[in-house]
């Protein structure tokens, strides 16, 4: 028992590699060259995007901090939607909806394999389903931040130390 709670991840751990994920939704080309929408919507799910490989690539390697990633998101939304103004009524209702948007994304993600599955996926929620000449850039880039994220080591991720290209 002592062991495990030893080995557990901390909560700054999870704001450490969650910082890293934010980085990397920020980066200007994504908006500029893949045509990523430059709105609250077209960013949230680019985060999405990023947070899940994150997730995946820990699955069966460190649970609790999978765990503590989508807490430090679902603060971070709350967070995001207080700073938009809305009120403390509307805050759980809205984040809940984020959440739920989260996982049908993982699920929708996990289970797109392939060049051209993971573009249908990606065109319909970070593009909401319109055509667009980014997506198959995109689409080439989430796919090869996959394979990076395996080749580098789970300690590191875990240390906030990684990179998606």
């Amino acid at each position: 028992m002592i062991l495990r709670n030893l080995f557990k991840p901390k909560p700054a751990q999870a704001e450490a590699v969650y910082a890293v994920i934010v980085a990397a939704t920020r980066q200007p080309s994504f908006y500029t060259e893949l045509d990523v929408p430059d709105t609250i919507d077209g960013r949230f799910d680019l985060l999405v995007v990023h947070l899940w490989l994150i997730i995946a690539r820990l699955n069966g390697v460190d649970d609790p901090l999978r765990q503590q990633l989508i807490d430090v998101f679902c603060v971070d939304m709350d967070d995001n939607i207080r700073e938009l103004g809305a009120g403390d009524l509307g805050v759980s209702k809205k984040v809940r909806h984020m959440a739920e948007a989260f996982q049908g994304r993982y699920v929708a993600y996990e289970a797109a394999p392939t060049h051209q599955t993971m573009m249908a996926a990606l065109q319909r929620n970070v593009y909401a389903g319109a055509a667009n000449s980014g997506v198959n850039e995109l689409t080439d880039y989430v796919l090869a931040a996959k394979a990076r994220l395996r080749e580098q080591s789970a300690e590191n991720i875990i240390a906030g130390k990684f990179v998606f290209r």
